[in-house]
């Protein structure tokens, strides 16, 4: 009986959703941003189109046949808006908390829901900012955002105490987050991948990074476990999405 019920338990947590979203992240999306630089004109609307229903299509599959309430998909909705007015509301250029709200959406909701609103929070913030061949960069690294902190916390790699998260975004916005953005600059301006042309612009992207990962590690520090404990309240409250320390 003991060995039937851990057979079980080791079958829900198999979500096939959960490889689909890594595959999406680290194969797919890349060679749809890597070939759609290659179609002439505006191709950025495009693209984003393309990364958003390849995004999609995980957060889809995390259902898993479950019919998805209303107050469900509002509560994605809801935190997309908030990261899209994290981006807007400050007006200093380098100094925007979004990926702190967007690795909270995925810690409190599951890495599948962090993964569509940070692509969402980016599509949503550049109708204010305006569209350009950056959009669909943007999409993978906010959704990268909330995907990882989803999988770090979700599975309890790392506690929910606000300086581990404050740490842990800093970091991401860091080394992984901000250098995708930068990949977008270098294929955007660059007429020539060498060593020569490709580093000053990653050097240059660094303060900016860094002024990022201050910003987010102040609001995750400050008031992480504030906003957190009001999402876990939430999903609790009405059932919402599944994010028990699901495997891949």
């Amino acid at each position: 009986m003991n060995e039937s019920s851990e057979m079980n338990k080791k079958e829900r947590k198999f979500k096939p959703s959960r490889v689909v979203m890594v595959v999406m992240l680290l194969v797919v999306i890349p060679l749809t941003l890597y070939f759609g630089r290659l179609i002439p004109g505006r191709s950025w609307y495009l693209l984003s189109g393309i990364v958003g229903v390849e995004i999609l299509i995980p957060f889809i599959m995390s259902f898993e046949g479950r019919k998805p309430q209303a107050r469900e998909l509002v509560t994605v909705a809801v935190m997309a808006a908030f990261a899209v007015i994290a981006r807007i509301a400050i007006p200093l250029p380098s100094f925007k908390p979004t990926f702190a709200v967007i690795m909270l959406a995925g810690i409190a909701l599951g890495p599948e829901t962090g993964f569509i609103v940070g692509a969402v929070a980016a599509f949503g913030s550049d109708i204010f900012y305006g569209f350009g061949p950056f959009t669909p960069w943007q999409m993978m690294a906010y959704g990268c955002a909330g995907l990882l902190a989803g999988l770090v916390f979700g599975h309890k790699l790392l506690p929910k105490k606000n300086w581990v998260m404050g740490v842990f975004c800093f970091v991401c916005t860091l080394v992984i987050i901000g250098p995708i953005l930068d990949t977008s600059t270098v294929f955007t301006v660059a007429s020539k991948f060498t060593p020569e042309v490709v580093l000053p612009i990653y050097a240059a992207g660094i303060p900016v990074n860094i002024s990022h990962g201050i910003c987010n590690f102040i609001l995750l520090f400050f008031f992480g476990n504030a906003i957190l404990e009001k999402l876990e309240r939430v999903k609790l409250q009405y059932n919402l999405v599944e994010t028990d320390e699901d495997g891949l």
